[in-house]
């Protein structure tokens, strides 16, 4: 999926590099990194992307390391208890995380959720994936097959529509306040504690749409229990290059999830820079984005500075739709 690339803004930038310079530990001389066993910190439960994508990138950097990188799955709290983690572990490399959208830019744009770290708390290694996220709706209960059909639809029925998220504060409830906000739309909101009891009621005809991830919806599309009407992608999304991008009708409009690797700041340079070249390479071979692109993903890759920089511009602009829309965190 080619899905999206951003402009890296020079104050971005800026904290790249103050990410990665100042007073650090060195390696000792003669020190060989990594001293043992290295463990990687997955904030999420097993079995879902988030674990296969870690996983798949753990067993690389074994290999790559010459030592085990070992996963462990710490869920919770939209993923922060294990970000949290991460970020009070020693800063010598023998600690990596898994981060994404929610943990590392949105929860912490909320400004008020009692987390125990800062993004400033890291050095970030790169971002590995881009998800779209997918405006479905349920054929029973909306009728109209476009999103310019839908968005005239909701205009005259200010209130009249329902769409599930899996939480407040997620990428696909962000998705969907964005939209109101570019449409002049209003719609109901209805939190689920996750995607897939959503994905139920959605089926069900309890509520009318979701802007979800596409990897769940994919199969109830398949046999037309659901209608995409547009990607939150820049662009029309490889997994389908006949669904229109939400931005056609839209100019603008996107909302995706991603992920990327992180370590405690302090970390020596020497140790993050040799971790990213690793990253880096297994991100673009063929094989590795074949995978990603069957869990509905595309393989991405990045620097420290550029994934610095993204992490602060998507941190700002979730910051201001979330302050402009007085959302509050559940």
């Amino acid at each position: 999926m080619n899905i999206t690339r951003r402009g890296l803004g020079a104050a971005g930038l800026a904290l790249g590099a103050a990410t990665f310079t100042g007073a650090r530990p060195a390696i000792a001389a003669g020190e060989a990194y990594p001293s043992g066993p290295v463990r990687v910190v997955i904030p999420f439960a097993p079995g879902g992307s988030a674990d296969v994508f870690g996983r798949m990138i753990a067993e690389h950097l074994g290999k790559e390391f010459g030592k085990p990188f070992v996963c462990e799955n710490v869920g919770g709290a939209g993923s922060t208890l294990g970000i949290g983690q991460v970020a009070r572990a020693a800063p010598d490399g023998q600690t990596i995380g898994l981060g994404s959208i929610s943990g590392l830019s949105i929860i912490p744009a909320f400004g008020n959720v009692p987390i125990t770290y800062k993004v400033e708390d890291f050095a970030l290694l790169g971002q590995i994936t881009t998800i779209p996220n997918v405006l479905a709706v349920n054929p029973k209960t909306v009728q109209a097959r476009s999103v310019a059909e839908f968005i005239a639809w909701a205009k005259a029925n200010p209130g009249k529509a329902t769409y599930g998220t899996p939480g407040v504060g997620t990428s696909q409830h962000l998705a969907a306040e964005l939209f109101q906000a570019m449409t002049g739309t209003s719609m109901v909101h209805v939190p689920y504690r996750g995607s897939g009891p959503m994905v139920v009621d959605l089926l069900s005809g309890a509520i009318d749409l979701s802007f979800d991830n596409i990897p769940l919806l994919l199969p109830y599309v398949a046999d037309k229990r659901l209608v995409l009407l547009g990607s939150a992608t820049r662009e029309r999304p490889d997994f389908d290059r006949n669904l229109p991008a939400i931005a056609e009708t839209l100019p603008g409009f996107e909302a995706v999830a991603w992920h990327g690797f992180f370590l405690p700041k302090g970390t020596p340079p020497e140790i993050a820079n040799r971790l990213s070249t690793a990253i880096i390479a297994f991100m673009k071979q063929p094989a590795t984005i074949a995978r990603f692109a069957e869990l509905g993903a595309t393989a991405y890759s990045s620097t420290p500075a550029e994934f610095t920089a993204f992490v602060k511009q998507e941190t700002q602009r979730w910051g201001q739709l979330i302050a402009e829309r007085k959302i509050q965190p559940s």
